[in-house]
């Protein structure tokens, strides 16, 4: 299942429920919004899966969480 959104994304961090993470970075800043990755009562530990570059610029990077 795909959670996209900061506010539900932030509630399954928070609980736990996140086997794996995938982000697609653009290479473009913008200010103001909702924050991604809301503030957590604990260290996520991730290890890298995989990372692939596209054109333009836009990177896509993987992790697993790591239990």
């Amino acid at each position: 299942m795909d959670i996209v959104g900061a506010t539900l994304a932030g509630a399954a961090m928070r609980a736990g429920l996140i086997d794996e993470y995938v982000l697609v970075t653009a290479p473009v800043l913008v200010g103001g919004g909702t924050p991604f990755f809301t503030a957590l009562d604990s260290w996520v530990n991730l290890t890298l899966v995989e990372t692939r570059t596209f054109p333009g610029g836009v990177v896509l990077t993987r992790y697993e969480t790591r239990r």
